[in-house]
């Protein structure tokens, strides 16, 4: 059974695209785990309603805004599944997409795919294949093993933007067996309110003393500060 866990704050917008997609993957054996960070708009409500009609929905209900990485590890907590996948509130999977990652991963700690970059307005902006498994620093175009998450205590840090950099180099430093696959089927929207679509330096300043801070090797330390670097540049 795959856990898909998924942080909600504020997207009305988006949400019922996203948890539609769930219901029309080609495998049925999930269990969607929705954490609402105390949505102020009908976020909650409209979670609600999918749990009403489907069992495989969880919702949990934050009394206080305390951002996406709680949201994710509580997500995190609750997993019993043999694998665990997360996915954004904004975004949405093609209907493959869980039984092309469950075909594919095989005895590897995770597995991993492309993503299109989707416009507001839908247009397809770009398609993005993994060319290593250095690539993606987002943690949502993959399929983890569980107990491969619970046994290196794998996490997200709190109160930082940018946390996905930590989860994922802290992932990188301890996965043995890492499979790629040539697919996109996650669909990341291009939201102009979400958090990382605005320049905050303070933040990128963290970022970068906290990827000191973690245990990856040195070479992959200074390999993503290189290319977040670039990516910032071209902000």
């Amino acid at each position: 059974m795959i856990n898909i866990i998924v942080p909600i704050y504020n997207e009305a917008s988006y949400l019922r695209k996203c948890l539609d997609s769930l219901l029309a993957q080609t495998i049925t054996d999930w269990e969607a785990i929705l954490v609402d960070d105390c949505s102020k708009d009908n976020s909650a409500e409209i979670a609600a309603e999918y749990v009403k009609k489907d069992a495989r929905f969880q919702l949990i209900q934050q009394e206080v805004n305390n951002g996406q990485s709680v949201a994710r590890n509580i997500g995190l907590e609750m997993a019993k599944g043999e694998y665990v996948a997360f996915l954004d509130a904004d975004d949405y999977l093609d209907c493959d997409y869980l039984e092309r990652h469950i075909k594919a991963i095989g005895n590897a700690d995770y597995v991993q795919s492309g993503y299109r970059r989707i416009h507001v307005s839908g247009e397809i902006l770009e398609q993005k294949m993994p060319r290593h498994r250095y690539q993606f620093v987002s943690p949502c175009m993959r399929l983890y093993r569980t107990s491969f998450l619970h046994q290196h205590h794998l996490s997200f840090p709190i109160g930082m933007i940018y946390e996905d950099v930590i989860f994922s180099l802290n992932v990188w430093g301890v996965a043995q067996r890492v499979v790629s696959i040539r697919y996109t089927g996650y669909n990341y929207i291009i939201n102009p309110q979400s958090t990382t679509s605005k320049i905050n330096l303070l933040a990128q300043k963290q970022l970068f003393n906290t990827i000191f801070s973690t245990n990856a090797p040195n070479w992959l330390i200074f390999f993503t500060i290189l290319r977040l670097k670039l990516h910032f540049s071209r902000l």
